[in-house]
């Protein structure tokens, strides 16, 4: 399987999250999983050539973020990101991901909620419980109750149609942490974890990574 990283790079990039550790995170479990790995730091360009189907991953990695006054995106991002979900190719979202594309309103369906300003926040990054929908999917099956060291986003905006996977709790709430739902044909799931290599050296969140995309990929069934 070949699968294609998109990480944040220009005006997908900030000063708080080291995309370079974090994509190469990802990209050591897709390899653990025998996948082929690209990465791409050059996100608008990678995005609207999407609209090539021999340009089409088996698996698209979506990990960026905005900048902290972002300017509007290339409206070919939606092009081609739309062209390879409708051919009903997977998508896998990671953590900041949840704030990018601002002016593209469809992005907040594609990925079944978004990152609100003024609205969302996540308290302190620290080691921290996260709560597991054991078994009540293919990604969970087997996976308990864990504790990471992470920034755990809170007050998403949320889409009716996203099975939440996992949690943490903040201020007496349950906010998801990971979700699933589809976008037209295709299998979306979104990791709200990995805010630096930290997140990583956490077993359990590892190995929902690889669940994840495993499921995206029709491989656990």
């Amino acid at each position: 399987m070949r699968a294609l990283i998109v990480s944040g790079g220009g005006d997908y990039t900030d000063p708080w999250h080291p995309f370079a550790t974090t994509t190469g995170e990802l990209a050591t479990i897709l390899r653990e999983l025998g996948h082929e790995v690209t990465v791409s730091d050059r996100v608008e360009e990678t995005l609207a050539g999407l609209v090539d189907p021999a340009t089409w991953p088996d698996l698209l990695v979506i990990n960026a973020g905005n900048a902290e006054q972002p300017g509007p995106a290339d409206p070919a991002v939606a092009t081609g990101v739309l062209a390879y979900l409708a051919a009903g190719h997977p998508l896998l979202v990671s953590h900041i991901s949840a704030t990018a594309f601002v002016d593209w309103p469809e992005w907040e369906a594609i990925l079944g909620g978004r990152w609100v300003r003024g609205t969302s926040m996540h308290p302190d990054q620290d080691l921290a419980r996260v709560e597991v929908a054991t078994d009540a999917h293919p990604i969970v099956a087997g996976v308990v109750d864990f504790t990471v060291f992470d920034e755990r986003y809170s007050y998403l905006r949320l889409g009716s149609d996203i099975e939440q996977l996992a949690w943490h709790e903040h201020d007496g709430l349950r906010h998801p942490l990971l979700w699933v739902h589809s976008y037209g044909p295709a299998r979306v799931v979104y990791d709200a974890l990995g805010h630096d290599g930290r997140s990583y050296e956490s077993a359990e969140h590892r190995m929902l990574v690889a669940r994840s995309a495993q499921w995206l990929l029709g491989e656990l069934d």
